[in-house]
């Protein structure tokens, strides 16, 4: 809502700055969206009479003028202009003037003569014809109003003004008026308002004479006002109506139709004008459209309507939109001579639903839509008929309709300043509340107060509380803690681990991605997963946006990799991506899903081996206190390459995820050139198997004893396994074993290979001698030639 200030001015007098009466507002709960200062662009722009004429006498089209400009001596000016007459008054830029659009005017030579400044155009000032229709729109504009050379043009033009633009939210219509906001401010600013009643003089005979209506569905059209004017004379507004409707961003069109924007804007209601002559049977009728009818309305637009929609008709046909627009067989031309003023009271979902349905949204309909004051339809047709009156745009006939179809109860609520005050925790004078509701409009009845009809918003005594806070100040009421037990703020421990994780990720390289929690079947088939894998049976989403996204995801594999072949597609070589998000899994019988929450990891490019990756799947073990985690290579899985695959096991032998390098398929279907390699690590479940609070243990007072162990054995036993048999046998006096060098050579026999580890030993209450260790030994070699055939080399 744009509210021009010099409006607002007529109905209380704010004396503050632009700044402070937008803080003010703002902080009363009338939030501003903008402030424009209208004519801030130009300056130095004044207006001039034109007193001497002459050809250029280098050029046949352009004139020579000695121009008046205040300043003492005339100013000479070149011009190309041919509606510019000796006598005009016009707007001049003078040497170093600015005009809107950054627009700057020096001084200059044109065809050899001196030029010191220019005349404008409507345009140029940033005006149209609308806002001046005797001007002419392509040429000079010639001023008609009252003004002498050297005034400043902005005085001239109404571009002294302030324009302020509220965001109005959907419980305030009654703030979609400059009366609305006139009060609101007076409240703000402690400053009197004046709201005038319309005064209609009224030119005899009777509107009953003319027309009838009839409201044929009252829970869509509650009431409808009606006036009628006679020997209209359709005419360009005066000059001041025109700018308030130009600062309210409203385009000015003729008397009659500014007549009833006018008004909208005042009073908050929105009107229309029907031309008379067009309405067959004098006769007004509020009623829902037939099947199949249609009716062209103002933009020309033909609309096809439908049963549920409302329309005012005449004794034949549909004339309007109820709401939204006018129809183009009812339009007020040049010609009209009689009018018909509506004022109206519809159904706010009901105009909500037409307007959607029909694509057409209009500053009447989005009024509507918000619900408006049930009685504010007659104050609002008495306006629109003084300005008539005022205008001299036709003579008033005696008399009005108005058809209440259903009764509107208002609201009452008791007055409770004890509630109010622990509502706020802040303490109020009952006083105090008082003038404050009075001001907005509230009447009292003892403690019984009555709300205004144009505040539907309010309903409980909350609401009242809101009232108060807002005028007592938001910004004064003091920070109180809540009384009794309440919620401790803070993360739990599983969220702050999540945060710890995307900070270790972030640490070893990788950059966060975010995907969607929904996916197409064709991204399974992008990961490389068969048809009738069990992870394809998804959750099927009832509206989805497309094919492509209507599952929940079952694997966070296919998101990372759609990121991976994005990034590959942008030829980033490479690259490090994590996600830790949420799976949607089926289980038997449940209707829910069970939610998982997982780790993807994704890298092409350097680092994207088995060997890299397993050593950051370590690095997450490390941090998330996972004990004796392990591995077992997994060639399965349909994503990765079967013999750079591996699964991550807990200690007790949970699987905990799957990581390795991509499948070649994988890759090609990806587009991905490079090396790849990704995981996808269960965060649940790794956090129910992390092992307890580390707690201290002093340094160990005697020396470890170190010892390597080579073994020569076949070629399909992995380290894992050697290293479970080495601990399996090592007794206590084994604390660590670290696997360091796989050999193959001339001197180890085909199909066999040579794993070396070293073996840390020690004794937590003295030094541990040959003696006790070699027992430990034997033990080991021998665990390890009858479980995996593993000699030492």
């Amino acid at each position: 809502m744009k509210l021009s200030r010099n409006w607002l001015n007529e109905f209380t007098t704010i004396t503050a700055s632009d700044k402070e009466f937008c803080d003010k507002m703002t902080m009363s709960g009338s939030k501003v969206e903008s402030l424009e200062i209208l004519g801030e662009e130009i300056t130095n722009v004044v207006v001039g009479k034109v007193l001497h004429m002459e050809r250029h006498p280098d050029s046949d089209h352009l004139w020579v003028c000695q121009v008046d400009a205040g300043r003492g001596e005339p100013v000479q000016i070149v011009t190309g202009a041919q509606n510019v007459r000796e006598g005009d008054l016009v707007p001049v830029a003078l040497h170093k003037s600015t005009l809107p659009g950054g627009v700057k005017i020096e001084k200059g030579k044109l065809r050899g003569l001196l030029s010191e400044g220019m005349l404008c155009s409507l345009g140029e000032l940033g005006l149209t014809v609308n806002d001046y229709p005797y001007a002419v729109a392509d040429g000079i504009f010639v001023l008609q109003e009252e003004c002498a050379p050297g005034d400043d043009i902005r005085n001239v033009v109404g571009l002294r003004d302030s324009v302020v633009d509220f965001e109005i939210t959907n419980n305030r219509p009654d703030c979609l008026s400059v009366r609305g906001l006139a009060r609101e401010a007076a409240v703000t600013f402690a400053a009197p308002l004046r709201l005038p009643e319309a005064q209609v003089k009224g030119s005899g005979d009777s509107i009953r004479n003319y027309l009838e209506v009839e409201i044929k569905n009252p829970e869509l059209c509650s009431r409808y006002t009606a006036r009628y004017v006679k020997n209209v004379k359709i005419a360009p507004s005066p000059e001041w109506l025109r700018r308030r409707l130009r600062a309210s961003g409203i385009r000015p069109i003729n008397n009659i139709v500014d007549i009833t924007n006018y008004v909208m804007l005042e009073y908050g209601q929105p009107m229309h004008s029907f031309d008379y002559r067009c309405i067959d049977g004098a006769k007004i009728v509020v009623r829902t459209a037939r099947d199949g009818e249609e009716m062209a309305t103002l933009d020309g637009s033909p609309r096809a309507l439908t049963q549920d929609m409302l329309v005012i008709a005449d004794a034949k046909k549909a004339i309007g939109l109820a709401g939204i627009m006018g129809g183009q067989n009812s339009e007020i031309t040049d010609d009209t001579t009689a009018v018909v003023f509506e004022s109206a009271n519809f159904s706010g979902p009901s105009i909500r639903h037409t307007a959607i349905t029909l694509g057409m949204r209009t500053d009447a309909s989005s009024r509507f839509e918000k619900g408006l004051d049930p009685l504010g339809t007659l104050p609002a047709v008495e306006r629109a008929c003084e300005l008539v009156e005022l205008l001299g745009a036709g003579e008033v006939v005696d008399g009005l309709i108005d058809v209440v179809a259903k009764e509107t109860a208002p609201t009452k609520l008791l007055l409770e300043p004890e509630k109010i005050d622990r509502l706020l925790g802040v303490h109020t004078e009952p006083s105090f509340m008082k003038k404050v509701l009075t001001d907005l409009g509230f009447t009292f009845d003892g403690e019984e107060m009555t709300v205004p009809s144009w505040r539907g918003d309010v309903t409980h005594y909350s609401d009242i509380a809101e009232e108060i806070a807002r005028f007592y100040g938001y910004d004064v009421i003091p920070a109180t803690a809540f009384k009794g037990t309440t919620a401790q703020g803070g993360l739990t421990e599983g969220q702050q681990l999540e945060r710890d994780l995307r900070r270790l990720c972030r640490d070893l390289g990788f950059s966060e991605t975010l995907t969607y929690s929904f996916l197409g079947q064709g991204d399974y088939d992008l990961a490389g997963m068969p048809k009738d894998h069990p992870l394809r049976d998804s959750f099927v989403i009832l509206n989805p946006l497309g094919e492509d996204t209507g599952i929940m995801h079952t694997t966070l594999l296919p998101s990372i990799l759609k990121s991976l072949s994005l990034n590959a597609a942008r030829r980033n070589k490479d690259v490090k991506l994590f996600d830790l998000s949420k799976v949607y899994l089926k289980e038997p019988g449940e209707v829910l899903a069970r939610e998982e929450k997982r780790l993807t990891l994704g890298v092409t490019g350097q680092g994207a081996d088995f060997y890299a990756l397993k050593g950051i799947v370590e690095a997450v073990a490390r941090f998330l206190r996972l004990p004796e985690v392990s591995f077992r290579a997994n060639a399965e899985h349909f994503s990765f390459h079967p013999g750079r695959c591996a699964d991550l096991l807990a200690e007790d032998g949970t699987v905990l995820g799957t990581f390795g390098e991509l499948h070649p398929n994988v890759r090609k279907a990806c587009g991905i050139t490079e090396n790849a390699a990704a995981a996808e690590l269960n965060f649940d479940l790794m956090l129910r198997k992390r092992a307890p609070e580390p707690q201290f243990r002093p340094l160990p007072r005697f020396p470890a004893v170190l010892r390597d162990l080579a073994l020569v054995c076949d070629e399909g036993i992995s380290v894992q396994q050697l290293r479970d048999c080495i601990r399996a046998a090592g007794t206590a006096l084994l604390q660590e074993v670290s696997f360091f060098d796989v050999y193959r050579g001339a001197s180890i026999p085909d199909g066999k290979k040579s794993v070396a580890f070293s073996l840390s030993f020690r004794k937590e209450d003295s030094s541990l001698t040959d003696g006790e260790i070699e027992p430990v030994m034997k033990s080991i070699l021998q665990e390890l030639e009858e479980k995996l055939a593993a000699k030492i080399r």
